[in-house]
């Protein structure tokens, strides 16, 4: 049974989300919304009331969990069923004809890891499960030829479909290739761009330690740039390239890593200026962004030398290990020569499977619900830390935390593995030699229960009200 309900959130109080679940709850009481009626896809509803695909998500989410609607894979999101007061509320409702995923996870963990983004399960399991099946049964690549351009064509244009709406200029399904996650693909615009026997890369003075790790593998010297509340300082990489052999930038300014910040447009407009008067190539790791691009990417401002590497591994899952990068154009056909000179191409098996998984409206909805219940850990974050030096965004699944006096990262770090939490210091995204402020990287780890979530936090915060030289220690 399907519906063309549109309710008014401006009747409803408190942030847009709960007032959309107030509506739907307000609907379904009164009967406009009969049980198994089908609701309006995320983006659909999100268009019509001119609000986030995430408020959307968020909303029905939020009912989801308490079983007010339910959510079937392949088919959308649906008024339930009342439950009997015996009945236990599940959180999803799946139709399906594979067998059910064993939990992978440990919702209340004796130690809570917060080292690195861990994704809910809002229905991605299943679909990926049911895409593998398919796959199986009908490989579009087949399974007895090596990868070739040709039959990834597909795969290619799934991506493109998946980035649309991302900032990125003129982009053709030929300037993308596909990668084993963010990593490998950091590592092919690398291997693509660097020549001679001492290449220079430019990252900034904190920054996503797999910028070190791809260039110690091609022997290219780092070289960390000072940064402000924006960015990396363009006077300082104009400096560096005058005496220096620089060949590339990495960086991420959509969600920088760790720090949580965002370069607007004007500073990377000046970056790109600096960047044109030394012939500099620059690779955007685009990983961490979850929401809404907020300005250019550096390869829509520079097309000439404008990377572009991102992943699914922080939207849908990152055990899959697909990635893409987007080349300028003069650089297509180099990146292509790195990835089938390397390793001829992701299996064949993957590529189909990227293709059905990129191009699946479900997995669209599934991204945009892992976004809102990110939001709401970041939330609860917030909620105990905020008084402190803390910068944060409901659409990155983590927090960058400056210590106050009296507490050093190291020692910060460990006194919370005592309290059996586990978070990142500065130093672990600071080159060897560098003096890291002392701050830590909180990240969300939404696979464990909310409640046990916030009471880890709620211990990090009774360390941060109680610094050794208060206590004694």
């Amino acid at each position: 049974m399907n519906t063309i309900w549109l309710p008014n959130i401006e009747d409803f109080e408190g942030p847009k989300y709960k007032a959309l679940a107030e509506a739907i709850r307000a609907a379904i009481s009164d009967g406009t919304l009969k049980v198994q009626q089908k609701l309006l896809p995320v983006r659909d509803l999100a268009w019509d009331l001119k609000i986030t695909p995430g408020t959307v998500a968020r909303a029905y989410t939020l009912l989801t969990d308490e079983g007010v609607l339910e959510a079937a894979v392949g088919r959308g999101t649906f008024v339930a069923a009342p439950k009997l007061k015996s009945e236990s509320v599940q959180q999803t409702s799946f139709v399906t004809d594979v067998p059910t995923i064993a939990p992978s996870v440990e919702r209340r963990p004796d130690v809570v890891r917060l080292t690195s983004p861990q994704l809910p399960d809002v229905g991605q399991a299943k679909l990926i499960q049911q895409i593998m099946g398919q796959v199986a049964a009908n490989p579009r690549s087949g399974v007895m030829h090596y990868p070739n351009r040709t039959t990834f064509k597909p795969a290619r244009e799934a991506v493109q479909q998946w980035l649309n709406g991302t900032p990125l200029g003129a982009l053709d399904e030929e300037d993308i290739v596909l990668s084993h996650g963010g990593q490998n693909g950091v590592s092919l615009a690398l291997q693509s761009i660097l020549t001679g026997p001492a290449p220079v890369i430019l990252v900034e003075e904190l920054s996503y330690p797999g910028f070190r790790r791809a260039a110690a593998l091609l022997r290219a010297q780092v070289i960390a740039i000072p940064m402000d509340s924006e960015g990396m300082i363009p006077e300082a990489v104009a400096a560096i390239a005058k005496t220096h052999d620089v060949q590339a930038i990495c960086t991420s300014p959509e969600v920088h890593n760790p720090t949580g910040l965002f370069t607007p447009v004007s500073r990377r407009e000046e970056i790109v200026e600096v960047a044109r008067a030394h012939d500099i190539q620059i690779i955007e790791d685009d990983c961490y962004r979850m929401g809404a691009s907020r300005a250019p990417s550096y390869r829509m401002l520079a097309p000439e030398r404008g990377w572009y590497v991102s992943s699914i591994s922080k939207t849908l899952t990152p055990a899959l290990r697909i990635g893409f990068v987007v080349a300028p154009k003069p650089s297509v056909p180099a990146l292509r020569r790195s990835a089938e000179h390397g390793f001829f191409g992701l299996a064949t098996p993957l590529a189909d499977l990227a293709e059905r998984l990129l191009s699946n409206a479900d997995a669209v909805e599934c991204a945009a619900k892992v976004n809102a219940v990110f939001s709401q850990y970041v939330q609860t974050c917030v909620n105990h830390l905020g008084a402190y030096d803390v910068t944060w965004h409901e659409n990155v699944p983590f927090i960058w935390l400056r210590l106050p006096e009296g507490w050093r990262a190291s020692a910060f770090c460990q006194a919370a593995e005592v309290v059996k939490v586990q978070i990142r210091p500065a130093e672990e995204f600071a080159g060897r030699d560098a003096r890291a402020q002392h701050a830590v990287r909180i990240a969300i780890n939404a696979q464990i229960d909310r409640d046990h979530f916030e009471a880890a936090i709620m211990r990090l915060r009774e360390l941060l009200d109680n610094p050794p030289e208060r206590i004694g220690v």
